[in-house]
């Protein structure tokens, strides 16, 4: 994301968070990293900053969903 608010995601994210963005009364972004306004492509943008009222800087999110599965043999 870029300070103005626009939105880039990545693989399934691209699903359902512009909906969800457009669809609240206050939307909250928490990107892993923010450029500069005019770095991102405007054509590539997924959720333009008039729907995202505040911007959380996080480079290094706990992913606690994530975990490494081995079956047991």
């Amino acid at each position: 994301g870029d300070r103005y608010g626009n939105l880039v995601y990545e693989m399934s994210a691209q699903n359902f968070n512009p909906l969800c963005a457009a669809a609240g009364r206050v939307t909250v972004a928490e990107v892993e990293e923010l450029v500069e306004p005019g770095d991102l492509d405007p054509m590539c943008v997924h959720t333009p900053g008039i729907f995202v009222h505040r911007l959380v800087h996080n480079p290094n999110p706990e992913t606690r969903i994530e975990q490494l599965t081995l079956r047991k043999e």
